[in-house]
């Protein structure tokens, strides 16, 4: 499957958040914490340049915590504050502008000691496509002001946000790859919600999850579906996992659209359990 999505608003947004950089005090950077490096984009680290840099890993709810974990510890070590929140449970997002007054600090205490009030913070929030920036937005602000939605491409255009007296946030549509040197980046990102469902095939995204939990969940895949064993061919996976579920054609033809579209969505909603597709050692 190849997949390749920058559409025009992509480009155009990369082009403004560059021009508007030189307004920013502190970037925040949101990654899903279950693919933190696959849903970087390394557009950011250009447009990021010489700011300080809060990473946010957002959805931890359904990551692996043992490797939230040490991605905590890899943007750290990278020089970067970092914090990980549920925004839809808002688990983590008071956190956010206290993290962003403590990276501005130095900022403020150079207008202070000019002897001038330090006016509010300006943050610009980037991140790739249906990774929860419009909710984060929402609850820091108190209101609905960015519209939210389960499908990649809501926010369309740049606006300013007030977060209290302290913090003004500058909010831009989602910025994903102009393209995917590495696949497996691409799967990644469909299985996680990143691109259209309706340009993806979900045989192909099941069959790459199946591979991936096969080696690196085996107990959790056994469990979910009741498997006494897991066959080393993944369409023999694939057999015994509709024949548990019941997806079967006239002639008891396992149905596969049914098997991908179910591990799919069972992956996608956390029902699996807390899996992260990537670790920091990952290539």
């Amino acid at each position: 499957m190849t997949i390749q999505w920058f559409p025009g608003h992509m480009a155009k947004a990369r082009r403004e958040a560059k021009e508007k950089l030189k307004l920013i005090d502190v970037v925040i950077e949101l990654v899903d914490a279950r693919i933190p490096l696959s849903s970087r984009n390394p557009v950011i680290d250009e447009l990021a340049k010489g700011k300080p840099r809060l990473v946010l890993l957002n959805k931890a709810d359904l990551a692996d915590p043992n490797h939230t974990k040490a991605w905590m510890s890899y943007f750290e070590n990278l020089g970067n504050a970092v914090l990980q929140i549920d925004a839809q449970k808002g688990t983590g997002v008071k956190s956010i502008s206290q993290e962003v007054q403590k990276l501005a600090k130095p900022l403020t205490d150079k207008m202070r000691a000019k002897g001038m009030n330090p006016r509010a913070i300006r943050a610009l929030i980037l991140g790739i496509p249906n990774v929860g920036k419009s909710t984060i937005i929402n609850r820091l602000a108190g209101k609905k002001i960015a519209k939210i939605g389960d499908k990649p491409g809501i926010t369309k255009a740049q606006q300013w946000i007030k977060v209290g007296k302290q913090m003004e946030l500058l909010d831009t549509p989602g910025i994903l790859w102009p393209k995917f040197e590495d696949q497996a980046v691409g799967y990644r990102l469909a299985l996680t919600g990143a691109i259209k469902e309706e340009i993806l095939d979900f045989q192909e995204m099941s069959v790459f999850l199946l591979r991936f939990l096969k080696d690196h969940y085996p107990e959790r895949l056994k469990e979910r579906y009741q498997l006494t064993l897991i066959p080393e061919d993944v369409i023999e996976l694939f057999e015994e996992i509709g024949k548990k579920r019941g997806c079967l054609m006239s002639g008891g033809i396992v149905d596969y659209d049914r098997v991908a579209e179910i591990l799919f969505r069972e992956f996608r909603s956390g029902t699996m359990g807390r899996i992260s597709l990537e670790t920091p050692s990952t290539k």
